[in-house]
């Protein structure tokens, strides 16, 4: 019954642990200064790793994840829209109506301001 999951995770298993010993094979073996820094974006590192962030960042990284993941919850709708399009459009207009309520907030909130 469950052997198709069993499956799925040793394979994902093996697959992660093929990696890694991949990795370690065919890797650098000599650590240098150059290879043990952390590599941001090509900019050389500068500062602490505890340097405080203002709230703005956080915040905009929230909306962004829910505005994203609002995205899967569309899926299952349009898989299933030929069963009931006029009930599954008026949820679907429920749904962006909610969303744009909360973007309406977050807009007046001054979040997204710079």
């Amino acid at each position: 019954m469950y052997e198709g999951l069993l499956m799925m995770f040793l394979a994902a298993g093996f697959i992660g642990a093929a990696a890694i010993g991949v990795g370690a094979l065919l890797g650098p073996k000599r650590a240098t200064p150059t290879t043990l820094a952390a590599y941001e974006s090509g900019i050389p590192a500068s500062g602490t790793a505890r340097e405080r962030f203002p709230v703005h960042f956080y915040l905009v990284a929230v909306l962004f994840i829910i505005f994203d993941i609002e995205t899967a919850f569309f899926f299952p709708l349009a898989v299933k829209f030929g069963a009931a399009p006029q009930f599954l459009f008026a949820q679907a207009i429920i749904f962006v109506g909610i969303l744009a309520v909360g973007y309406v907030y977050i807009l007046r909130r001054g979040v997204l301001r710079w």
